[in-house]
Formats: C-alpha cells, sequence, structure tokens
C-alpha cells in the first residue's frame, strides 16, 4: 500500500493554526504540527467504541437552498445525542427561516461537520463547526458541547467554569491575550456574555482555547480567531467537572504522547513504501455480463450511517451488490463498515470529505476535500478508490479537472428513488422499480431509515424482471471508464442497445 495521508489509528489528530491563533479543522497532510498553544489535538473517533454518525439534509430537489449537517451518536451518552440532534434541527429551522422563498444562484448552502475535542473516562467533546455559504463566500462559526460521563449531564462551553464570576475573569484574561493582535481586533467586544464563550476546549497542555466565530470580535476578513489561557491561570475558574475534563484531557494526551514513543521504539527500521495500492474494483465483478445481461446499478450516498448495516444485511442476504458513495467524515469515524462493503462484494467510491457543493470551492479545496476521502477509504480497504460523485450534483469545469488529475471517475445518476423526498418504503419502490432500465444508475442514500427499508422490495421486483445488480464499472464492462468523465448511466456507450 503507498504511504496514506491519513492515519485513522491514532488516537488523537492534530490541527495546524495559522498565526493569528485560528485552529483549524481542516489538517494539512505530510506536515508536523508544530506546538502552537491554540491547537486543539482532536480525537480519532475510529478509536471511540460505540460510535456511529447521523446526518440531517433539507429537499435540496425542490427548494432553493443546500443543507448537510453531520454529527456524532455515542450508544453510551443519550443525553449528549439528544442536545446534538437538537441543535442541529434549530439550525436546520433558523437557516430554513433565512433562505425561504429565496431563488438564489449559487443555493445558499449550510453545512456542519463535527471533531471530537475531548473523548476520556471523564468527558466527552463534540466540536461543530458550521460553514454558511449566502452568495459572498464562506463563513464559519463553532459551537463545542460537553458531556459529563460521571453525572450524564450536558453543558455547553461556559459550563466549564464556576459560574457567572469566573466567566467575567475569563472575560478579562483573554482581552489581556488579545493584546498585540492589531487594532482590528476589538478586545471590548470580549464580554461575559454566553455567545462569546461557547466554544471551548482544553489543548494538549491543558490550557483553555477559546475560539470565537468569523466576524465575531473583528472584520471577517480576519477568520476564526483562538486565545489560549495558560492551564494554571484558568484551573481556579473551572468548575469541579471542568477540571475533571481539563485532567482527562492532559491524561489523554500523555498516554497518546507514551503510545507512540514505545511504538517508535518497536518499530523496525523500515524504507517508505512507494508503490501505489490497487484500484477499488468488486471481488465479485465479472460475474455478470451486462452486454448480455439486464443489469441496474443501485448507488447509495452520504454514509457510512446508523442504518448502513442493516442495507448490507439485506444485501448480502439476497446477494445483491451496490456501490457506496460515501463521505470521507464519516468513513474515518467507522471504517470497519468501510471494510465490510469492500470484503461483501460491493464498491466504495468517493462522496468528498464533508458534501460541501464542490462548484462553489477554488481548486485546492476541491483537490483536499476529494484526495482526503481517498485516503481514508485507502487506509480501510488497501484499495485505492477511482469513483467519485459530486454532492448535490454541482458540477464545474474545475471539478473535472480535479477528478482528472486525481484519476477519479465522475459518477451521477439517471435515476432517482427520491427517498429525501418521501417517508414511505413502498413509494420509493415503486418510483425506483418504475424508472429502472438496462444500464441504470439508481440514486438512493442509507442515511435515511425508509430508504433501507424499500430495499428489499425493490430486490425482489426487480429481479422479478431479470435485473442482475452490479457495481457502477460493470455496467460498462470492456469499455471502462475514464478519469475525469462524467458518466449518469451505463446506456450512454457509443452504439448500445438497450436490452428488452
Amino acid at each position: 500500500m503507498r504511504k496514506t495521508r491519513f492515519f485513522s489509528g491514532i488516537a488523537l489528530l492534530a490541527l495546524s493554526a495559522t498565526a493569528c491563533g485560528l485552529a483549524s479543522a481542516s489538517p494539512e497532510r505530510d506536515v508536523v504540527v508544530p506546538a502552537e498553544p491554540t491547537m486543539i489535538d482532536f480525537v480519532d473517533p475510529a478509536a471511540v467504541a460505540g460510535l456511529s454518525t447521523r446526518t440531517l439534509t433539507d429537499d435540496h430537489y425542490a427548494g432553493t437552498r443546500f443543507v448537510h449537517i453531520d454529527y456524532p451518536e455515542f450508544q453510551s451518552a443519550p443525553a449528549l445525542n439528544r442536545a446534538l440532534r437538537a441543535q442541529a434541527e434549530r439550525q436546520l429551522r433558523d437557516f430554513r427561516g433565512r433562505t425561504r422563498g429565496r431563488a438564489a444562484y449559487p443555493r445558499p448552502e449550510l453545512n456542519v461537520d463535527w471533531q471530537l475535542a475531548a473523548a476520556s473516562p471523564q468527558a466527552i467533546a463534540v466540536r461543530l463547526r458550521t460553514g454558511e455559504f449566502q452568495g459572498a463566500g464562506w463563513s464559519y462559526s463553532t459551537r463545542t458541547y460537553w458531556f459529563d460521563r460521571r453525572a450524564g449531564k450536558v453543558t455547553e462551553s461556559a459550563g466549564l467554569l464556576d459560574g457567572e464570576h469566573a466567566l467575567r475573569q475569563l472575560a478579562h484574561l483573554v482581552r489581556e491575550r488579545l493584546k498585540g493582535r492589531g487594532a482590528q481586533v476589538a478586545r471590548e467586544e470580549v464580554s461575559a456574555r454566553g455567545d462569546r464563550f461557547d466554544s471551548m476546549a482544553f489543548n494538549r497542555s491543558g490550557d483553555l482555547v477559546v475560539e470565537f466565530d468569523d466576524c465575531q470580535i473583528g472584520p471577517c476578513s480576519l477568520g476564526r480567531l483562538a486565545v489560549a489561557i495558560p492551564a494554571e491561570r484558568v484551573r481556579p475558574l473551572l468548575s469541579e467537572f471542568g477540571q475533571r475534563a481539563q485532567d482527562g484531557v492532559r491524561e489523554a494526551a500523555r498516554q497518546a504522547q507514551d503510545t507512540v514513543h514505545e511504538a517508535a521504539a518497536r518499530a523496525p527500521i523500515r524504507q517508505p513504501e512507494t508503490a501505489e495500492s490497487p484500484q477499488a474494483a468488486s471481488n465479485q465483478a465479472g460475474t455478470v455480463d451486462c452486454a448480455k445481461a439486464k443489469c441496474v446499478a443501485l448507488t447509495f450516498d452520504d454514509g457510512p450511517g446508523p442504518f448502513t448495516a442493516k442495507l448490507l444485511d439485506i444485501l448480502r442476504k439476497d446477494r445483491a451488490r451496490a456501490t457506496f458513495f460515501v463521505v470521507g467524515s464519516n468513513a474515518a469515524a467507522q471504517p470497519e463498515l468501510i471494510k465490510r462493503m469492500s470484503a461483501e462484494g460491493h464498491l466504495v467510491g468517493n462522496h468528498t470529505w464533508d458534501h460541501k457543493d464542490l462548484s462553489k470551492q477554488v481548486t485546492s479545496r476541491i483537490t483536499d476535500s476529494l484526495a482526503r476521502t481517498v485516503d481514508v477509504v485507502e487506509a480501510a480497504i488497501g484499495q485505492r478508490p477511482t469513483l467519485a460523485r459530486a454532492p448535490y450534483g454541482a458540477m464545474s469545469q474545475t471539478v473535472r479537472d480535479v477528478a482528472a488529475g486525481l484519476g477519479l471517475v465522475l459518477v451521477d445518476y439517471d435515476v432517482d428513488a427520491e427517498d429525501l423526498l418521501t417517508h414511505k418504503a413502498g413509494d420509493i419502490t415503486d418510483l425506483a422499480v418504475r424508472k429502472a432500465h438496462p444500464g441504470a444508475i439508481i440514486l438512493m442514500h442509507d442515511i435515511h431509515r425508509e430508504a433501507v427499508d424499500a430495499v428489499p422490495d425493490i430486490l425482489k421486483r426487480l429481479r422479478g424482471k431479470g435485473y442482475s445488480f452490479v457495481t457502477v464499472p460493470e455496467l460498462y464492462g470492456s469499455a471502462g471508464m475514464q478519469a475525469g468523465r462524467l458518466y449518469r448511466s451505463g446506456d450512454e456507450l457509443p452504439g448500445k442497445r438497450p436490452l428488452t
């Protein structure tokens, strides 16, 4: 396997920071991160037992906006799950209200992703990172929720502090730390108001990192600012839970460092691997000749999610295979599901890291979003995914060019099961069966229970019509698929005649 740029097995993921003290949510690859005090060490979600992901979307077919909200779900923290779900629903309602009736192009977009700022025996901290596009560019904000494992209670970041008096003292310390950041930073805007301190976490040394949203205490051009208050100065201001949370982060960082040192001491010196991994392919490819058989390709977007394992059970029982276009951040949190997809004959494709509209992105951001997802899938299955699907179907020449450079084939669809529009499995089944044809690429979403519930009847009814279920490349047979080209249906090959 070639050396990947994403490491899914380590306990902590370090994030780089800008000169202004921004704790970035998108770590640079192949970079050794310096010990910048506002850097937050995010916990690898794959190392947290019982963690899955949830996704909240909007009707992006008939609507006027794009919405994709991801958040984690924990088997051992139901109160935290409820709080995260409630926050996601509030953000969706608010965004709908502010964009209702607008006919803007490009469409307004709401995107929420997450990181784990802590996952110790004492506390879990989930940092929600919200991006909004309203036509003039992206703006970002953060909010961090803390869960007290001992008490089973959720608190916002201000709950790390010992009351209003401590919050006022923290505001004073932050203003002091902002001296020297330039006249553009409005230090007087930092007050004891709760919304100024809604995203706080500890770095590996136990310093309290306070993050501010874009435009919150200065011009939007400054981006997000962060300040680190030294551990010994903030300790007296912390609540009892805050002190336990601080101790938990420091202990987790120490243990992770010890683990790395022990592994390095035991590991033999090896030459770097340079050989590329093989291209991802179904281990059952070639068992059906779609030039002779009636074939359709079921494709599932946005996962893996809470219903993906059930879907895989259904497909295995009915001996059908599919193509999964996974969101990179979800795949990183649940690599075992990605491994299972590949092992059971399905094909894993690329649906970008965080499901943003690629047509709004510059070349470097498009490249990063696609390449990071390639890396995390490759780390899970030992094969390099070569199929990609653009979120919302949004396409541009730049997206095509980047895909070609990365060796990625772009896949759209010609049959939409409309599982985002209906909450009835029967309706999803009827539509998919009615529109299916030889060579069809059928769009579904394994993040929705109703879509997964519809699959058994879709398989039964289409099999009754003589269809075989294959992965997307099998539709094209020996003709193959070319990187950078967009494919919507197996009927697109020159001279191909639909079977009847």
